[in-house]
This record gives C-alpha cells, sequence and structure tokens, in this order.
C-alpha cells in the first residue's frame, strides 16, 4: 500500500503540464461567447468636437458647451469651489485638477475615453482597457458583492460590480449594469475641475450597451450620485469601433513621459526646455527654498 501509494504521487508528478491543463480546462464551467454582445476592436469617442476649448480636455457632458456651459448640478458651495478652480486654470493655474502630475483621472472620468479602449468579457470579469497612466477597470460579474474594506483601501477607479442582463429576452445579453463605489480622491469630471465631494462617498452607476440599429456604436448611460450634487447627474458618453482590414496596434501612453509639469505644495510650476523651473501663473511666487539656503536651521 505505501509503494502503491508513492507510486502513485509520482506518477502525478510526471504526468505532462498539457494534460493536466486539459483534465482542468474540462472541468471547468466553459464561456458560452455567444451569450454576449460582440464588443471586439477598438472603441474610440463618438462625438465630434467634444475637446473643451481652452482647457485641453475632454468636456463631461459632450451635448453641452465646456465649463459652466455644462450645468453640473452643483450644490451652492461646490459650485463656489468650481468656480475659483476656473479663475486659477484662466490664470494659468490648475485650480482642482490633478491629473497633469499624472494622477489617474478614477471614475467616471475614465469612462470619457480619451485613448483607445479596448473591452474584454470573461465569464467572471469584464475588462475595459486603455493604455494611459493605469486606467484599466476591472467589471466583477461573478455575483460577488463589494468588499468589507472598501473605505480602508478606496480607489481611483472604485470597485465595480457589474450583472449581464438579456431585456429583449432573445436569449442573448444585450445590457451590462454596472454599480461602482469605494472610490478615492482628488477626482474631477473632467479638465475644467468640476468637483466630487470631500468624503468621497460617490456612486456610480453606468447602463453599457450596443446600439440596436448600428453594432458599431457603443453608449454607456453614467448616472453619478455625489453629495456635492443637488441630484444625480446622469449623462450618456458614446464610443465608435473603430474598422479596418488592418491589424489595430494600441499605442503605449506613458503620462510620466515628457510632462513638464511641477506640483510643489498648492502650487503648480514649469520645467523650462533647459531644465529651470519656471512660473506658471503671473507674478508667481517662487517656493519656499529654506531646505536649499545655505545654513538653514
Amino acid at each position: 500500500m505505501a509503494y502503491r501509494g508513492a507510486f502513485g504521487r509520482v506518477a502525478r508528478l510526471a504526468t505532462p503540464v498539457w494534460v493536466t491543463l486539459l483534465l482542468t480546462i474540462g472541468g471547468a464551467q466553459a464561456f458560452d461567447e455567444s451569450k454576449y454582445p460582440d464588443l471586439k476592436g477598438q472603441w474610440r469617442r463618438a462625438e465630434r468636437g467634444d475637446i473643451a476649448g481652452g482647457f485641453g480636455g475632454l468636456r463631461y457632458d459632450a451635448t453641452k458647451p465646456p465649463l459652466l456651459g455644462q450645468e453640473a448640478p452643483l450644490t451652492p458651495e461646490y459650485q463656489a469651489i468650481y468656480e475659483a478652480n476656473l479663475a486659477d486654470q484662466a490664470a494659468g493655474g490648475q485650480g482642482i485638477e490633478s491629473t497633469f502630475t499624472c494622477l489617474a483621472p478614477g471614475m467616471p472620468r475614465i469612462m470619457l475615453a480619451y485613448a483607445p479602449m479596448e473591452v474584454v468579457i470573461t465569464a467572471d470579469t469584464t475588462y475595459i482597457l486603455m493604455e494611459h497612466i493605469h486606467d484599466n477597470r476591472r467589471i466583477h460579474t461573478d455575483g460577488r458583492g463589494f468588499p468589507d474594506n472598501m473605505e480602508d483601501d478606496p480607489q481611483f477607479s472604485g470597485y465595480s460590480i457589474g450583472r449581464w442582463v438579456d431585456e429583449d429576452g432573445d436569449g442573448r445579453y444585450d445590457v451590462l449594469l454596472v454599480e461602482t463605489r469605494g472610490l478615492k480622491g482628488p477626482r474631477t469630471y473632467d479638465a475644467s475641475g468640476i468637483p466630487f465631494h470631500r468624503d468621497n462617498r460617490t456612486i456610480i452607476r453606468e447602463r453599457i450597451f450596443l446600439d440596436r440599429a448600428d453594432a458599431n456604436l457603443l453608449h454607456d448611460e453614467i448616472t453619478t450620485i455625489d453629495n456635492a450634487l443637488t441630484r444625480p447627474w446622469v449623462v450618456t458618453r458614446n464610443y465608435h469601433r473603430v474598422i479596418t482590414d488592418k491589424p489595430i496596434w494600441w499605442r503605449e501612453d506613458v503620462c510620466a513621459e515628457n510632462n513638464a509639469h511641477v506640483a510643489i505644495g498648492k502650487e503648480s510650476y514649469y520645467l523650462s526646455a533647459d531644465g529651470l523651473l519656471m512660473p506658471a501663473k503671473k507674478n508667481q511666487a517662487p517656493p519656499d527654498l529654506r531646505y536649499f539656503q545655505k545654513n538653514a536651521r
């Protein structure tokens, strides 16, 4: 018996890796790709003229003018914060917008699709991938709930729990419902600095689906619930699939490369072409250099 047990252990150790892999795959539940919408390929934002003039970023609501024209339903307190931020940006500063230092934009700003986007569907997770900073998302669709430690370990992109549904009853999923919680700041809706509440108790709900008349048009209806808002803010972002007969290449985008912005304390400066610190605003005071002064105490 002892010999036979040892032989069994040796036999298992000697089993080729490919045999073990086949046995594992055979025992696992197969992923039926035909039940899900075809989201393969490269997706780009569909709206033209989406750039917010003068601020170099995308409008959160592409159907409305930039800046105050977005008509964000902010409380008076956060409307004042937003307007002070706009004044600082107009003077050459960055306001409360923090991504100029390559900080992650977070949700829901990720879904502005400021870079080409890829959607990868698996049985347990739907991935939204973007080659910019670290703006990839995992939307868990395996039936799990939100983690207990969200408040202890918040994320810029939050924790996303999703559920595929068949709304038209044809036996094929056509809508992905997502709720995202556990977010941290600083975050803004777009480059103009529309703010979130400092308590970071934001809840984001999404309804992601293909257009019924155009299979190359994807919609994301985003509802944001935040204590800086007077009501939930609903915006629909649209993306078109890139159609090409050539292989699609994905461009690496490293934000820190050639970034001339320098943040020191609450001020932002520029790095000149010759590597020297220069002001970003008229009459801007230099940073505190006390630790560089000779014999500083």
